[in-house]
Order: structure tokens, then C-alpha cells, then sequence
């Protein structure tokens, strides 16, 4: 028998007409996974009542791009560093030495805590890309949360060995292995936890992929009708390598493999034609649009480098489907679309753009269409009951006159009360039911010490971690 849940809230941000909308006063009723109804009010009977007129409703938020076996441990390593000579990029030589000691237990670890931090900050529905599918999966589906996953693969590796410039080790068998098992993990964990879980495919990045592993992906794609996401003009010496060996742009190249789809999302695209930091003519958001491509916005990990996209209104004015991801730590898409939007304000000059509400829908409905889904990031009849509660009289949300303003530059994780994902309750006053949250981070901070303790192997002068990121602060003697 259906167990149906009435939800009573003084502000939602409830779909209709195909847009976001503010219903005041609300209910909202969920019957097992799904919301039966939205509206003013309800006559019909629950099993269960939840009457909060001090709090906001909404959709909960999609994370389009993800690495949660290794994010978490950027914190107070990454920050504060970089080479002028990789355009302060830290992936030629942070990533590298932190991947080589991160191990599997480690990557477990991490993985338990990421669950826990992509609850209490909201975000129901994550794209993963990472190295330990199965276990991933596993994690989510035992957590609650609503999770597509993708193993990476691909055609080479890149690596300095100098500190001053970048390599491509090539493998001999293309990536061809990794992305049948690629495949073979989408088919092992696709449709668990009432169908939360999916897999979907990623060649990892642009500048290490051959022409036969991107045709193979698409062709994948197409065929099991999963997302395709790419790491795609992330750094300068990405995007000046595909230049001077393709000849084009990386978007450019991409379009020319016929690589750009309506399932294809990609990661960062921050150096396109046009940046400032390139000066590269062309029209690469125009190409990304005509082809139906998705773009997941990471705007902090770029932000605290220096780096912004130039600049998110400027996608959306060109027709772009921005979405947005959180890539590194904290894993909050609730501080992504606060990012997004102030740091939108100061590429492009103007308070005006981008405003809460495309960050919001960046975060809602534009991720669900990459997805291909009408049926989450939104809080409408038939939707999944993918439901997030705030408080309106804590701190940080108070006073209110439009919710959705408060939400995206004032709210903080703490407002967040109740996270419902599949119609089951997550976390409830507070408390999260599905993870051991004093375990997850127990076990987090003694895997960071023992990963810290193992930087030096994966570095390419030898260099430890306090070498690498030197601490703010002397001990105090």
C-alpha cells in the first residue's frame, strides 16, 4: 500500500508552465517516490504530515560534475599555490602528487564522508567521475542519494617531469580497455536503489583522447542512450596543445569529430575563443550551442586560482545549457551557484547578470535536460520526490521576501533541515539517517594524514607535502 506524505510549507519553489514558480502557503503530497501533488492546498489524507509554514521547499539540487573519491582531500592543500608557467593550473603538479598516494582504502574513505557532504548541503542527484565505480555505487545507493557514475578512461596521461612544461605519455592499447570497462560498470550497476543508480561514459579529457576512443564513446552514448561528459578547456596548456597539434580550438576539434551532442556534457570550458587569457578568434560557445551541448560550470575550483569563466551570462546569452558542479572541496552546489553568479557579475561588469534564478536553474532544470529527465530537479506532479526543506528564521535566511535570492547568497548548509530524495527521508532535523556521520568523518581526517604522509612519490622533483603547499603558519615555538 502507497505510504503518502503531505508536506505543508510557507514558500515553494514549485514547476509549472514549464518554469520555476513561487507558490506561497503550499503543499506538496508524496506518495512512495513521487510528488501526487502540488498546490494550494489538499483535502485528501496522509500517513504522515509535516507542517513547517517558517520554511522553504525546493527542488534538490544536481551536481553535473564530481570526483568524489579524491575531492574532499583538496582541502588546505590546494589553495594558495600554483606555477605562472602552467597559468596557475594545480593539475600538472598538486593532482599527480596527491592521486599517486591516495589508495584504494583511501578512495573508500573519502567516497563514505562525500556522501554525508552532498546531503547536508543539498545536492540529491551527483555525476561522479572517478576510479571506483562499483564501490561508489554501492555508497550512493546505500546512502540514498540519486547518482550517475562514470569510471574514467583514456588514451594517455599527462605529466611533468620538469615543473616547466607539460608531456603526453601514450598508451599503446588507446584506452580502448577502460572504456570497455567503462561499459561493463554501466551494465553491472544501472537501475539499483529503485533506479537511482546509472552509469554514463567519460573519456576523462580532451587533449588525451585519440579520434577512435571519442567515436567509440559517441558511438556508446548514442547506443545506451547514457551521458557522454569530457574534461574540455580546463587549462591554457590544454587548450594552446590541441591548437598547435589540431589546429583549432578543443571545441572546435570536438564538433569536427562529430563528438557534441544533446548527451554530451562537458567539464570546465572555461578557455574558450574569445578568453582573455588566450586570445584565440572563433566562436566556440555558438558551436556549443548549435550542437546541443552541455556545459557543468565548476566556478570555485577556477576561482580561488584566479581564473573565471569570461563568463557565465555570456553562455547562457549564447544559448548554452549551463549546469553547474562542484569538482573540488567543499562539495556544495548551494556555494556553486553563489560563485557562479557573483563572479558572473564581475566578468561581465554588470549586478544584473547572472541573477539567483539561472544559477538556480542551472542547478535544477538545465542539469535534468542534459539528463535527459522531466522528472527531477523540479517539484511538480509525476516529479521524483526529490525534496529539500530550508528554514527561513535561522541566520542566514532571514528575514524573506524572495526565497530564491536568500537561497542562493545568503543560505548556508545549516538552514538545510530536511533532505527527502526517492520520497525517503535522508536527513531530518538536521540528522542524517542513511550515513554515520560521526564515522565518514572520523575516517576521513585519518586518511588524510596518512595521504599527506605519502606525497612525495607522485611529485616530479620528489617534493613532500609541506613543500608543495607550504603551511600559512610557523609553529609556535
Amino acid at each position: 500500500m502507497a505510504h503518502r506524505t503531505l508536506i505543508r510549507a510557507g514558500m515553494i519553489i514549485a514547476f509549472q508552465d514549464g518554469e520555476h514558480r513561487l507558490l506561497r502557503n503550499g503543499v506538496v503530497v508524496v506518495e512512495d517516490d513521487r510528488v501526487v501533488h502540488v498546490g494550494p492546498s489538499f483535502e485528501g489524507t496522509a500517513d504522515e504530515v509535516v507542517d513547517l509554514p517558517d520554511h522553504l521547499l525546493t527542488p534538490g539540487l544536481i551536481d553535473a560534475h564530481a570526483h568524489l573519491t579524491s575531492a574532499p582531500l583538496d582541502r588546505s592543500f590546494i589553495e594558495d599555490v600554483g606555477r605562472p608557467n602552467f597559468s596557475f593550473s594545480g593539475l600538472p603538479e598538486m593532482l599527480p602528487a596527491l592521486a599517486t598516494a591516495i589508495d584504494e582504502p583511501a578512495q573508500r574513505a573519502i567516497v563514505d564522508f562525500s556522501m554525508a557532504e552532498l546531503i547536508r548541503s543539498g545536492t540529491t542527484t551527483v555525476m561522479e567521475i572517478g576510479w571506483l565505480g562499483d564501490y561508489t555505487a554501492a555508497a550512493a545507493e546505500k546512502a540514498g542519494l540519486r547518482a550517475y557514475i562514470a569510471e574514467g578512461y583514456g588514451s594517455a596521461r599527462w605529466k611533468t617531469t620538469d615543473g616547466k612544461r607539460m608531456t603526453y605519455a601514450w598508451k599503446e592499447d588507446g584506452g580502448i580497455p577502460g572504456f570497455r570497462y567503462a561499459i561493463d560498470l554501466i551494465e553491472r550497476i544501472d537501475g539499483r536503489g529503485n533506479g537511482r543508480i546509472k552509469g554514463y561514459l567519460s573519456p576523462m579529457q580532451v587533449a588525451m583522447a585519440t579520434p577512435e576512443l571519442l567515436r567509440l564513446s559517441r558511438e556508446a552514448s548514442d547506443r545506451m542512450g547514457v551521458p557522454l561528459a569530457l574534461h574540455t578547456a580546463e587549462a591554457v596548456f590544454e587548450f594552446d596543445e590541441m591548437v598547435q597539434r589540431e589546429g583549432m580550438t578543443p571545441i572546435e576539434w570536438l564538433a569536427k569529430m562529430d563528438f557534441l551532442s544533446d548527451r554530451c556534457i562537458l567539464g570546465h570550458v572555461v578557455f574558450t575563443s574569445g578568453n582573455s587569457w588566450i586570445q584565440y578568434p572563433g566562436d566556440d560557445l555558438a558551436i556549443l550551442a548549435d550542437h546541443g551541448a552541455s556545459v557543468a560550470h565548476c566556478p570555485w575550483v577556477f576561482a580561488r586560482r584566479g581564473i573565471a569563466m569570461e563568463s557565465f551570462p555570456s553562455y547562457l546569452a549564447a544559448g548554452v545549457n549551463m549546469c553547474l558542479g562542484s569538482d573540488t572541496a567543499p562539495q556544495s552546489i548551494l556555494q556553486a551557484m553563489r560563485t557562479a553568479c557573483v563572479v558572473g557579475k564581475l566578468m561581465s561588469r554588470d549586478c544584473r547578470k547572472a541573477t539567483a534564478r539561472e544559477a538556480f536553474d542551472a542547478a535544477t532544470l538545465n542539469a535534468a535536460r542534459m539528463l535527459h529527465r522531466d522528472d527531477i530537479g523540479r517539484i511538480a506532479k509525476g516529479a521524483k520526490a526529490d525534496l529539500l526543506l530550508w528554514n527561513l528564521r535561522g541566520f542566514s535566511m532571514n528575514p524573506c521576501r524572495d526565497p530564491l535570492k536568500n537561497l542562493v547568497y545568503s543560505a548556508e548548509a545549516a538552514d538545510l533541515r530536511h533532505v527527502m530524495v526517492d520520497g525517503r527521508w535522508l536527513m531530518r532535523d538536521h540528522a542524517l539517517l542513511t550515513v554515520d556521520e560521526a564515522g565518514v568523518t572520523r575516517g576521513l581526517a585519518e586518511t588524510a594524514e596518512r595521504v599527506w604522509s605519502a606525497i612525495g612519490p607522485g611529485d616530479w622533483a620528489g617534493r613532500d607535502i609541506d613543500t608543495l603547499s607550504p603551511p600559512s603558519l610557523g609553529d609556535f615555538r
